[in-house]
């Protein structure tokens, strides 16, 4: 079987089958690899004042237990998961953290760590981070909408829509969904790569970073195989704003974030690179040899439907659930189309599948998200009708067995198994709940 590690998917978001090196702290779905194709390193440019160091990293990291809340959960379960966390978080090395459970006998939100590495401010529950890769579900949602109303139908081609796609006749919506399409991933693309870390304030249309994409396609035949691919989330948010002639922005806040009451998130413009208030700073390494840089108020114009948006723990509660029933989000014929939608080949761990805009974990329902500087995992278990969200200021993997080529702080932990922080303290409580999540593949046995 042949496998690519990602710390994505279900670490993050599963596996880049394609690429011939290690897919590692990658900004949205397959996203910006740090290291290039042939082990090269990408250097970006940084102001002095926004580079971090990895010894007041890890000082500020021991240092604060932030304030939550908890509402109605068994006190014993609440121990286990504060004692998760705590565990989970420390062996991780992030910054800090946001962890949130939510079942129907209550609700456990807990912090750690530090917001700020340069003042130390505590990190708190209610702090805003980017979601990245999280925001291709909200996408794949609004892709069923537009086909419970008939707008669209998913066995419908890319070409009816957009012109000029490689085996743009053959690929339909539905494989672009599902990652099927065979379309390469435009924030693979070496050139690509060197721009946004040379000039990480740039604003990108969709139009441009579907360019790159086109121009690298395809890598297989429609159908055939299986490629983590942020290209297929951009095109599909293009076929969203044809078809409804709206602007997605409005099509988020309309269908999906007014409705769920989700008001503390946003999918801001492509020229507003700020986080609202309260946010916690965002740290990205480049190499072993780098300190993290602060990635905050990078421009993540690049991932538009891929991964723009931004929440909080608590929204993300609510919309975790309201994605794994489809309450106030789907109605029941496309939400039982999308949890039939998971594909099992041999690009995927064994655990862990993709569908239309979700992944599967051992149950578990939702997608990972990574964005330069912070990562994210959110997941509901229809068994537990329970929510998980795992929200850090860090995609910085740690470990002492990280692969060759996977960035870890020079002072991180080793002796732990490699992980990226939210999945690390994703799975941890998972463990806590009865339910545990894949491990890595290739690092740990089930």
């Amino acid at each position: 079987m042949r496998r690519t590690l990602s710390l994505l998917l279900g670490l993050e978001e599963v596996l880049s089958k394609r690429l011939r090196v290690l897919v590692v702290m990658a900004a949205i779905g397959a996203g910006i690899l740090l290291v290039g194709a042939d082990g090269s390193k990408v250097q970006a440019t940084q102001p002095e004042h926004s580079r971090g160091d990895s010894s007041n990293y890890f000082a500020h990291q021991q240092g604060h237990k932030g304030k939550g809340h908890n509402d109605g959960l068994d006190p014993a379960l609440q121990n286990k998961l504060e004692a998760a966390f705590e565990k989970s978080f420390r062996d991780g090395g992030a910054p800090g953290a946001i962890a949130a459970v939510r079942t129907p006998e209550g609700t456990w939100v807990s912090a750690r760590g530090v917001a700020d590495l340069s003042s130390g401010e505590p990190m708190r529950a209610e702090m805003h981070h980017r979601i990245g890769s999280v925001t291709k579900t909200f996408t794949a949602t609004l892709l069923l909408q537009a086909e419970a109303e008939g707008l669209l139908s998913l066995d419908d081609t890319i070409d009816q829509y957009v012109k000029g796609v490689p085996n743009g006749d053959e690929i339909t919506l539905r494989q672009m969904a599902n990652m099927t399409s065979g379309l390469a991933d435009y924030s693979v693309n070496e050139q690509f790569r060197d721009e946004i870390f040379s000039h990480p304030e740039r604003v990108w249309t969709p139009q441009e970073v579907v360019r790159i994409g086109i121009e690298d396609s395809p890598i297989f035949d429609p159908g055939t195989d299986g490629y983590y691919s942020n290209t297929n989330y951009i095109l599909l948010g293009l076929v969203l704003e044809q078809v409804t002639g709206k602007p997605l922005e409005r099509l988020y806040s309309k269908q999906i974030i007014k409705p769920l009451h989700l008001k503390e998130t946003s999918f801001p413009d492509a020229e507003d690179s700020s986080i609202p208030e309260p946010h916690a700073q965002g740290y990205v390494l480049q190499s072993k040899d780098a300190e993290p840089l602060n990635a905050t108020d990078w421009n993540p114009s690049w991932t538009w439907a891929a991964g723009g948006m931004i929440s909080t723990a608590d929204d993300m509660l609510l919309y975790g659930r309201a994605l794994g029933t489809g309450k106030g989000l789907l109605p029941p014929k496309q939400q039982a189309e999308r949890l039939d939608s998971f594909i099992v080949n041999d690009i995927f761990n064994d655990l862990a599948y993709y569908g239309l805009g979700l992944t599967y974990d051992r149950g578990w329902i939702g997608h990972g998200g990574d964005i330069p500087g912070y990562n994210t995992q959110l997941f509901y278990h229809p068994d537990l009708d329970a929510t998980v969200v795992v929200e850090v200021n860090s995609d910085i993997a740690a470990g002492g067995n990280c692969p060759e080529g996977v960035p870890t702080l020079k002072d991180g932990p080793k002796d732990v198994p490699c992980d990226i922080p939210a999945h690390r303290i994703f799975r941890a409580l998972t463990e806590a709940l009865g339910k545990p999540a894949t491990p890595i593949p290739g690092l740990e046995s089930p």
